[in-house]
């Protein structure tokens, strides 16, 4: 039936495109008469969406959860630790001063750690004591956001007010303004034999960092108050230190010890040292990942030459025609060529889009299917997080796209030859 949009649709390609791209147009759409070809298609075409769309999701919350992690773990360490063989530090505030005098260093304040045991009427645990200075704390890290009740300021000298981390209350049924014993290895020497020391605490507030190794195991105090528990008179356990660049830490660090090697024997540490395993096998983890999904884009991608085999073998006349009509077997190969590729661009794209969609939204999806399905994907007594986190890089985009058009591509390869290949006289000898 006369169609004259049809024609003048068909006019308009032949004008603004070569025939090559026109023709493979055609091939790929799919109101065909083979549609089973058209099938095998449109299944190359949405197993590489698929793909493409699942590498870029998983990426974006790998890559969410290892800046997740760096940010709160930062928030309770340090960028740079610097401390004794012993692990005491005496002079510490003329330490500073000279760490001052590095343009890196934006920011400094001490700190005490000790092991003990929590005591409450509801049971005891061990904890991780950390002995800080309010007013110093922070120049180094933002501890004062992650206190949820009460205040960083409310650990004043000699109060002895202790903040709890939100799982250790939970667990022992402390709430603000109950009182706590803790003690420590450090003995008492009396008459009657030496006795692990002993004090008692006001709980003054509680934190949560949003990691159960912190939450669950930590207990701030006052540095000076520390000091007196842990006998330590004005020693400290060591320095912390901020600086401008978090991923220069290891440079600022080897700087910095050896500026401070002409004044004692000092051990300089960086995050990226004392997290360093951890951190690592997240990155081997996304490399695996990024591998693993690959393949699964190349399988899709490699339908492609089972969908170009049957489409030649089904146009093997309409090439012997071509060819007849003085078609080159360069313009043959292009047209399957093209055919192939904008099957794996059209998937790409869309994997692209749904990809991108659900990384952005990933935060309204999750809590949606854990509601939904009444499950939780990440309990916080088990993992790190317990929300899944997501940050989408454009990097990451442009590899995955690129990949999975190149893979398709060169699954036109073979195909095309042997449609350029195809004899007229063969192909019309049975027609």
């Amino acid at each position: 039936m006369y169609n004259p949009d049809k024609i003048k649709q068909m006019s308009l390609l032949n004008k603004y495109l070569p025939f090559e791209v026109w023709i493979a147009y055609r091939y790929i759409k799919f109101k065909q008469k083979n549609s089973f070809i058209s099938f095998i298609s449109m299944t190359s075409m949405v197993g590489i969406a698929l793909g493409v769309s699942a590498l870029i999701i998983i990426l974006s919350v790998m890559n969410g959860f290892q800046d997740e992690l760096r940010t709160r773990i930062l928030g309770v360490a340090s960028h740079i630790e610097i401390t004794s063989s012993n692990n005491t530090l005496t002079h510490w505030e003329d330490l500073t001063k000279k760490l001052h005098e590095s343009p890196e260093v934006i920011g400094s304040a001490p700190y005490v750690d000790g092991q003990g045991m929590l005591v409450s009427e509801f049971g005891s645990q061990g904890i991780m004591l950390r002995g800080i200075s309010s007013e110093l704390e922070g120049n180094v890290d933002d501890l004062e956001k992650k206190v949820k009740v009460g205040k960083l300021s409310d650990l004043k000298p000699n109060a002895f007010n202790l903040i709890l981390g939100i799982d250790t209350a939970k667990q022992l049924g402390i709430v603000v303004g109950d009182k706590v014993n803790i003690l420590i290895p450090q003995g008492s020497y009396t008459p009657a034999g030496t006795f692990p020391r002993m004090r008692q605490f006001n709980v003054s507030g509680i934190f949560e960092i949003g990691m159960y190794e912190y939450d669950s195991g930590m207990a701030l105090m006052n540095l000076e108050d520390a000091q007196k528990f842990l006998q330590m008179n004005d020693a400290v356990s060591g320095v912390r230190v901020k600086i401008l660049d978090l991923f220069l830490a290891p440079l600022v660090a080897k700087k910095l010890s050896d500026g401070l090697s002409e004044s004692g024997v000092f051990y300089v540490s960086d995050w990226t040292k004392k997290h360093a395993n951890f951190f690592a096998a997240v990155q081997m983890e996304k490399r695996v990942m990024f591998i693993i999904l690959m393949l699964i884009i190349a399988v899709a991608a490699f339908n492609i030459v089972s969908t170009l085999v049957m489409a030649v073998t089904d146009k093997r006349s309409d090439i012997a025609i071509l060819k007849t009509y003085g078609a080159k077997p360069k313009s043959i190969l292009y047209i399957f060529i093209i055919q192939g590729s904008l099957i794996g661009i059209i998937g790409t794209i869309s994997g692209v889009f749904l990809g991108t969609v659900v990384a952005l939204n990933i935060h309204s999806i999750v809590p949606f299917i854990e509601h939904l399905f009444n499950v939780q994907f990440l309990s916080k007594d088990i993992y790190y997080i317990s929300e899944v986190p997501s940050k989408l890089l454009l990097s990451d985009i442009t590899v995955i796209a690129f990949i999975s058009i190149l893979l398709s591509i060169i699954a036109t390869i073979y195909p095309s030859i042997k449609a350029s290949n195809t004899s007229p006289a063969e192909a019309l000898k049975h027609d």
